[in-house]
């Protein structure tokens, strides 16, 4: 017969859950924090990247020419197409894969704890777990806002393109709100979702960058504290691994994300195979990883700067929070 729970017992308990609430929370601002300030530092290389996926393969040209033809039309301002929904867009998507990843770690610890293990640092499985518990969660709340991103990046070059010659005033780009509205006016709600499958699949990029990076980090942490430029080559090591074998399925989401956007047939749609199967017909194999260069050192970058940024505003807010509770 189990003992009863005295009401000491209960007030650790609910302490205990708000503590570890407390610190999901930590976690999801620091890394939203770090986030923003790397997608900052990095963003002209998602541009370049992004527009060379797309713009490359309508003009059937090579991603360097791709890329010069778009630093030629729109110089240093047009790096920076769609950065306001995209900052919006990565603060809101790493603050829910950390809550969510460091809710699951907790339950994961608390496991391990019940059952005796020595050890409560994650397994590679549990890390694989728990990263895609954090990964589908962020990509079904997410993926409309990088829709609108995709969209607001790849027409930016289009406005820039077909601008009128003679030295008239070239169109304004659409604000993030205006290109929502037409998006949602012209293709309906379920265009939002573009994408969605290989974005689902995309899940098993962040599961590799961070399984490797924990499991780095727990080798490290055998020996020393693990400082932010550790974190940060860390997490380059975790991204670049994860971003090179992943790379054909992030071409096909934004080819997928810009479809009803001017493509061959307008407002078509196709699946994730048929995506696929075009890209191969009409461009080889390479046309999987059209962009990869700027893409893999955006990535690396950003990554490696995000867990450096993260540690540091993470560190700030315990400091914080127990400077506070000793007042």
């Amino acid at each position: 017969m189990s003992q009863p729970v005295s009401k000491d017992q209960q007030q650790k308990a609910v302490a205990a859950a708000a503590a570890q609430q407390s610190d999901n929370i930590a976690h999801a601002l620091a890394g939203a924090g770090g986030g923003i300030l790397s997608m900052v530092l990095t963003y002209p290389l998602i541009t370049l990247s992004t527009r060379a996926q797309v713009e490359s393969a309508r003009a059937h040209s090579s991603t360097l020419a791709a890329i010069r033809h778009i630093l030629a039309r729109e110089g240093f301002r047009g790096l920076y197409a769609g950065l306001e929904s995209a900052l919006f867009g990565i603060s809101v998507t790493n603050f829910v894969y950390y809550y969510w990843y460091e809710w699951t770690r907790s339950v994961f610890e608390k496991a391990a704890i019940k059952a005796g293990r020595a050890s409560k640092k994650l397994t590679t499985a549990e890390s694989m777990i728990a990263g895609a518990i954090a990964g589908s969660a962020t990509v079904m709340i997410t993926n409309p806002i990088w829709v609108v991103n995709t969209r607001m990046t790849a027409r930016r070059g289009e406005a820039e393109k077909d601008s009128l010659p003679g030295g008239a005033e070239k169109p304004k780009a659409k604000s993030t709100l205006a290109t929502l509205m037409e998006l949602l006016k012209k293709e309906g709600p379920a265009a939002l979702f573009s994408g969605v499958l290989p974005a689902l699949i995309l899940v098993i990029n962040p599961i590799l960058q961070y399984t490797f990076f924990e499991q780095l980090k727990n080798v490290v942490e055998r020996r020393r504290r693990v400082t932010p430029t550790d974190a940060f080559y860390l997490g380059a090591a975790g991204k670049l691994l994860a971003t090179s074998i992943t790379y054909p399925y992030i071409t096909v989401k934004s080819r997928m994300h810009v479809a009803g956007s001017g493509g061959k047939k307008e407002g078509e749609k196709v699946s994730l195979n048929e995506s696929m199967r075009r890209i191969v017909r009409e461009e080889g194999w390479g046309g999987l990883y059209k962009g990869i260069g700027p893409k893999v050192s955006q990535s690396v970058l950003t990554a490696a700067f995000l867990f450096a940024f993260k540690d540091v505003l993470y560190d700030s807010m315990v400091a914080l929070r127990r400077r506070g509770v000793k007042n």
